[in-house]
């Protein structure tokens, strides 16, 4: 990571890295975040959203200058690649400060997690494209803002910046000049910006969240932050996946980094994985809940599979899948049938079937099973990539869902 520039690396470790005070309405107090008492603001999570890029943004909309910033943008695509003069002014200048790592990134840390990925990809295909995917589709909020927002209208088209995003923390340059992770974030940010913009606009959205003023609060984007690695680590662990501890703590690392450059207030990013687990408890199980926009975008993750020649993903196993993963509650609650044959055999085949691919356990796996699991991954893989056609511009919506008015 050498050509991390002085500026954008520093030299304290991930402990530091969250000490600031979490907001206690959000479900968890100082000390249970990690945080040093005194050291930052309290701030109300569900109350507090990303104000100085939402006022660049409504400016955009309000000029009428979306295509221009849009434009503009596209040619933005490493991270330590100039800025187009296009932009207006006051929006690169926030752009050129909020590209920087923070001064508690840890390039060690950094480098750990890329060797992290490196081992763990295979599983990481299924973890992010699918289990964190259909778990958005049980976070009520989430739901909502997805259905209503241009996303829901273009379902393939958001799958294919959120594989992004998971391809790009994973990549082996991620943070450094040339990689696009600081892009990604940065323009996530900015589409956040637009959601928050535009949504409220819309009386259908409105109408069905009457109790939250704007989208996608501080408490919202840690609910979803939560959805990724915490729950990745979560089942990693479940199926007994051997992670190395500094691996883990770099791949830590590497989501802390990337909260703070999609927007959130460092205090309420877990210090540790301790931390990330009690604050998924308070902040993410308790929440997780079908609604009728949520059941539908499930319903549409379903059928990804679709998609690729011979696929053994086929809406039954990837329901199948879903329950096993998420577990009986969620799948009921997404009225996603139960599978007399691959219900059973998930539930009794896929431990095994990690310990032999992991090494670990030398029989007990008949090898049309293990075949049939490695092929899931395989082809989870492949959707994965398959949705990432270069390049992928990450650019401000026009409108909401044209469906809903």
């Amino acid at each position: 990571m050498e050509d991390l520039s002085r500026r954008r690396v520093l030299r304290v470790g991930a402990g530091a890295s969250a000490a600031l005070l979490a907001a206690p309405t959000f479900g968890w107090t100082a000390a249970r975040a990690g945080a040093a008492p005194g050291d930052g603001p309290r701030i109300d999570a569900k109350h507090t959203w990303d104000d100085e890029p939402d006022e660049l943004i409504a400016d955009i909309y309000s000029s009428g200058q979306v295509t221009k910033v849009n434009n503009a943008m596209r040619k933005w695509q490493k991270n330590g690649q100039g800025l187009s003069k296009e932009i207006p002014a006051d929006l690169r200048t926030f752009i050129e400060k909020a590209r920087e790592l923070p001064d508690w990134a840890d390039a060690g840390k950094l480098d750990d997690a890329v060797r992290f990925n490196q081992k763990r990809g295979t599983y990481l295909g299924a973890l992010y494209g699918f289990a964190s995917g259909m778990m958005s589709a049980v976070i009520p909020h989430e739901a909502m803002v997805v259905y209503y927002s241009r996303g829901g209208a273009q379902l393939k088209d958001r799958i294919a910046k959120t594989a992004k995003l998971g391809y790009d923390i994973g990549s082996l340059n991620a943070y450094q000049d040339g990689g696009e992770m600081a892009v990604t974030c940065v323009k996530t940010r900015l589409i956040h910006s637009a959601v928050r913009h535009l949504l409220p606009q819309q009386h259908k959205w409105s109408s069905r969240m009457p109790y939250q003023e704007k989208p996608i609060t501080q408490a919202d984007q840690m609910v979803t932050w939560h959805s990724l690695p915490t729950t990745v680590m979560r089942m990693l662990r479940r199926w007994q996946v051997p992670v190395d501890a500094r691996e883990s703590e770099g791949f830590l690392h590497s989501w802390q980094v990337a909260g703070h450059m999609l927007g959130i207030r460092d205090g309420l990013i877990p210090a540790t994985w301790k931390d990330a687990e009690d604050q998924s408890k308070v902040a993410l199980d308790p929440i997780l809940k079908g609604t009728p926009e949520g059941r539908k975008l499930a319903h549409m993750l379903l059928q990804l599979g679709f998609n690729l020649d011979l696929s053994i993903l086929s809406p039954g196993v990837l329901g199948a899948l879903t329950r096993f993963m998420l577990g009986d509650r969620i799948a009921t609650e997404l009225r996603i049938p139960r599978e007399p044959v691959w219900d059973p055999l998930l539930a009794a085949s896929w431990g095994p079937f990690v310990l032999v691919r992991e090494g670990l356990l030398d029989v007990g796996m008949p090898k049309e099973v293990y075949w049939t699991f490695d092929e899931m991954l395989r082809q989870f893989v492949l959707l994965y990539i398959s949705e990432l056609r270069m390049p992928i511009n990450i650019e401000l919506p026009y409108t909401n869902n044209p469906e809903y008015k």
